[in-house]
């Protein structure tokens, strides 16, 4: 039986407001940001906090769909569009090794910048690079008007249906001068989430880095003892706030079949989130307060299960599969480091993956 997705058909939005708590005790760790740490914020209820930003929690949709032991799609959502970048053997692999001569990189699904992705624009596809090849398709570098949004939009889909949801801005730059249609080339996100908690407090804390052999040793040589505090949360209520473009998604004009298949993999996407994706950093495991995940707009919209998402999801990728492809490119060139590599390295590993995301 197919998933009846005509209460939505009158609406520009699918709104959720999802009550979240701590899967164990009541602190948390919000994100932090360099120079700022945590982002808190003065309401008429009080202080307010910034768990996740939209940025974070496109990364986090996405990977609801990623194997990371196979380095794959996930079965329900094989057949979508995306590209996978490769290298030859003898470099050093950052993945498990790929069939043939060949060892996987990584994947537009999985990068912060998702098919802007230097890796995926510069990766070699049949001869040239895969930015030439975008570029001529769309006619990018020539004067004139950019590509409509339709183009753009049925462009994307072929190559990384993914975007179509989370954003697209193509901005890579080849050289001094040749760019995508001058950067213009871009779609805001179609799906769009953040978690914010209410009622904010501070829970302090704090502990040490023993070194039971040399304690008065040279700290900044990784030796010694060395004293830290920490910051924690609790809140009286933390929030999920998603928010679905029904009419951008129509917007871009490709049919009712791939308007299907976007709203099903959007509602496929939440769902895994929610049963079990929603571990966003060492000291922030989350779960929803309640079983019943029912939309804000329209009133009384319940997210299907995954059981009834998968099968309709096939479906609706079947339905559209001439119309997306899964391509391999090669990225060959020399990974060097950058000039502020040495200070990165030596960061906490404390905030979000891909927060500086400019889709």
């Amino acid at each position: 039986m197919s998933l009846d997705l005509s209460p939505l058909e009158p609406c520009s939005r699918l709104l959720f407001e999802i009550a979240l708590r701590p899967l164990q005790g009541q602190r948390f760790q919000p994100t932090g940001f360099p120079g700022l740490g945590a982002a808190t914020f003065q309401t008429p209820q009080g202080l307010s906090l910034l768990v996740e930003s939209a940025q974070s929690m496109a990364n986090h949709l996405e990977r609801t769909l990623w194997d990371d032991a196979n380095c794959e799609l996930r079965g329900p959502a094989m057949g979508l569009s995306h590209v996978r970048v490769v290298r030859g053997v003898g470099e050093t692999p950052t993945q498990r090794a790929g069939s043939g001569s060949k060892q996987f990189l990584t994947d537009s699904l999985i990068e912060a910048h998702r098919i802007n992705s230097p890796y995926v624009m510069f990766g070699m596809l049949e001869g040239e690079q895969l930015f030439d090849r975008l570029g001529a398709e769309l006619n990018a570098f020539e004067a004139g008007p950019a590509p409509s949004r339709r183009d753009i939009a049925a462009h994307l889909l072929r190559w990384d249906a993914g975007a179509l949801l989370h954003g697209a801005f193509l901005s890579a730059k080849k050289g001094k001068d040749k760019t995508l249609a001058g950067g213009r080339l871009r779609l805001s996100r179609a799906l769009s989430a953040f978690i914010e908690a209410d009622g904010a407090r501070v829970a302090a804390s704090g502990g040490v880095k023993n070194d039971h052999v040399n304690p008065s040793g040279d700290t900044k040589a990784g030796f010694g003892n060395v004293p830290f505090a920490r910051d924690e949360f609790t809140a009286e209520r933390i929030t999920l706030f998603v928010n679905l473009d029904l009419g951008q998604i129509r917007g871009y004009g490709l049919g009712a079949d791939v308007e299907r298949l976007l709203v099903l993999l959007a509602l496929y996407k939440l769902r895994l989130l929610l049963d079990g994706s929603l571990r966003l950093r060492t000291a922030c495991d989350l779960e929803p307060a309640s079983a019943d995940i029912l939309a804000r707009r329209p009133a009384g919209f319940a997210l299907p299960d995954a059981a009834a998402l998968e099968p309709a999801l096939k479906d609706a990728i079947a339905a559209c599969k001439d119309r997306m492809q899964v391509k391999e490119v090669e990225f060959n060139d020399e990974l060097k480091k950058g000039k502020d590599s040495d200070k990165a390295e030596g960061q906490p590993d404390d905030g979000e993956p891909g927060d500086g995301d400019a889709s």
